[in-house]
């Protein structure tokens, strides 16, 4: 296959969060719920974006304000979660033509519900400080139904307070706490900042599995070794190009990847890295770029995509918000040998012109549906692309 071509290519929140009893059914103050039509003609210039040779890249939804975590049912509703928004969506594709024509907005009133997973017919929803689970959510999407809080104990700040949550090999609920500072040591009040923690489906034995992760919006698990892999975001304020962004591999539990102390391989931090060394702690897999805003990582599974494929990582970049000039906005590839990782790349970009600086999209979450195509959300250009391959020399041979 002809190698991939590369273009060069705080939130103030002031609501309350209210404290509700674990394991409880609650009421919540939601809006009616709303069903809309999808237009069939875009407003978004997608042929600015840059595939490798072979790949299309088209909408699959639009006017999904704010879209961000993904999660898929069983009967092939798309769930997806909001950070500013406050919304909660399925959406459908009715005909199979890999294009929504049905949108039904769940819930217009939570408090930061960017994280969702789906596991036996449940719907599972992260907001800032507890999770909620909707019990067969598929056969009740036009009158949902009272959630049950299966945990209420994380902490209420907002500062790197929205939540990425899925369920491990191990079948439990990985849910990470950010740091709620841009850098500052907050574990001296509470061990869950900076942390990634697991728990039971049903909300019990909630343990932390990983220390000194400033802010994860994005995990999953290799296909073979079932090892935990998960984005960093980087510290803000130490210059243009540093310190990186990390893709980090977690191969045990209680490991510690160096925030506060220490960012990427051997960057002490300014304020705490006289405190301890960094040979004290775990080394990124890959130092991604500084300001990137790595979110969402993905092993491919399917069979579309050609086989070189599932020997890399795909990850979401956000994008910059305080750099002097803007980086990410680009799905970004890093390949691996066996388990250690040997390069970084582009897959998509575009989403910024790079002259201009001027953005129409910011990349957040993946998913791959049954066929083995991807879904990107894009919480700017509120939007859900989908990604699909055909091999070229084929269709030119018929």
């Amino acid at each position: 296959m002809k190698r991939p071509y590369f273009s060069i290519g705080v939130i103030c929140l002031t609501l309350a969060v209210i404290s509700i009893s674990c394991k409880q059914k609650v009421k919540t103050e939601s809006a009616p719920q709303k069903e809309e039509t999808q237009k069939t003609i875009s407003s978004l210039p997608i042929d600015r974006l840059n595939l490798p040779e072979g790949f299309r890249i088209e909408i699959f939804a639009e006017g999904i304000d704010d879209a961000r975590s993904m999660a898929l049912g069983d009967k092939g509703t798309l769930f997806v979660g909001t950070r500013r928004a406050n919304k909660l969506y399925a959406l459908q594709d009715t005909d199979g033509d890999y294009r929504v024509d049905k949108t039904i907005v769940l819930d217009t009133a939570m408090q930061m519900p960017n994280g969702v997973a789906f596991r036996n017919g449940s719907l599972y929803v992260a907001e800032v400080n507890r999770l909620l689970k909707y019990d067969d959510i598929e056969s009740q999407l036009d009158s949902l139904p009272e959630p049950e809080v299966i945990y209420d104990d994380y902490p209420t700040e907002y500062h790197h307070g929205w939540k990425y949550i899925a369920f491990g090999p191990d079948d439990k609920l990985y849910v990470p706490v950010g740091a709620p500072c841009n850098i500052c040591d907050s574990t001296v009040s509470d061990k869950r900042y900076a942390a990634i923690t697991r728990m039971n489906a049903d909300g019990s034995n909630r343990e932390i599995y990983a220390h000194g992760v400033r802010n994860t919006v994005g995990f999953t698990w290799h296909p073979e070794t079932h090892e935990l892999w998960f984005t960093d975001n980087g510290r803000d304020m130490m210059g243009d190009d540093i310190p990186p962004c990390e893709l980090n591999r977690a191969s045990e539990m209680g490991q510690h990847f160096g925030y506060p102390f220490c960012h990427g391989d051997s960057i002490k931090d300014p304020e705490f890295g006289d405190q301890r060394p960094c040979s004290e702690f775990e080394p990124p897999a890959q130092n991604l770029g500084a300001h990137v805003a790595p979110l969402a990582v993905k092993f491919y599974r399917g069979d579309m995509f050609p086989e070189e494929y599932k020997k890399y990582a795909f990850i979401a970049e956000h994008g910059s918000w305080n750099r002097s000039k803007k980086v990410g906005y680009r799905i970004a590839l890093v390949a691996l040998q066996g388990n250690e990782a040997v390069s970084y790349s582009t897959f998509i970009d575009g989403w910024l012109d790079d002259e201009t600086q001027e953005q129409f999209g910011r990349p957040v979450d993946m998913l791959f549906l049954k066929d083995g195509s991807m879904l990107i959300s894009d919480d700017y250009g509120d939007a859900i692309y989908r990604v699909s391959y055909a091999n070229m020399a084929e269709g030119n041979a018929q």
